[in-house]
């Protein structure tokens, strides 16, 4: 069971561990998270351009490989020198990060139908989840806290929770899958 599920547990125990980031320090994690992606990005940017003077010429022309490493490295610079930018464009992060929230609440509720569909038991647990990450959603997009502080802290508590029931909902449906069929269940087929 955990190694057909490895992939999602591993993306609930991330989302687990950012949530507890986002309690504890939301702006330096952010903050820190905005770096570390500038300098990936400096370093794919560098690359990428050394890649470029040492491809063929007719074939560095065709991939536009000097341009995607420029751009990287411009981008990656920008993240890493400038995370306070995007810490004070947060409203308008929050507001896509609700809209991809309350998405994957839409797309459990159809693992949810499908489940059903299925007959398998324990399908609440996914139905739980779906709802939890629609409402979260919902309340990122409106908004309706007094303070940044507090929306941040709302993220992390959704984060983790919403992670949580995945991992329930990992589990246990893969125990429906696992469970041998009777020789009644043969019979009604």
């Amino acid at each position: 069971m955990l190694k057909r599920n490895k992939g999602s547990l591993a993306m609930s125990l991330a989302e687990i561990v950012i949530g507890i980031l986002l309690l504890v320090n939301p702006v330096g994690f952010t903050s820190g998270i905005i770096v570390a992606l500038g300098v990936v990005l400096m370093v794919m940017g560098l690359a990428t351009t050394i890649k470029y003077f040492r491809t063929a010429p007719e074939e560095a022309a065709v991939g536009q490989i000097l341009v995607k490493g420029l751009l990287a490295l411009l981008g990656g610079a920008f993240c890493a020198f400038n995370s306070h930018w995007f810490i004070a464009t947060f409203p308008v992060l929050t507001l896509v990060y609700g809209v991809v929230i309350l998405i994957t609440g839409i797309a459990k509720l159809q693992w949810t139908v499908d489940i059903i569909r299925m007959k398998r038991s324990k399908w609440f647990w996914m139905a739980i989840s779906a709802a939890i990450s629609v409402f979260c959603g919902i309340i990122v997009i409106t908004n309706p806290f007094s303070t940044t502080a507090v929306l941040w802290m709302f993220i992390g508590i959704s984060l983790i929770v919403d992670a949580v029931l995945d991992m329930i909902g990992s589990i246990f449906g893969n125990r429906d899958k696992q469970k041998p069929e009777t020789d009644a269940e043969k019979e009604n087929v």
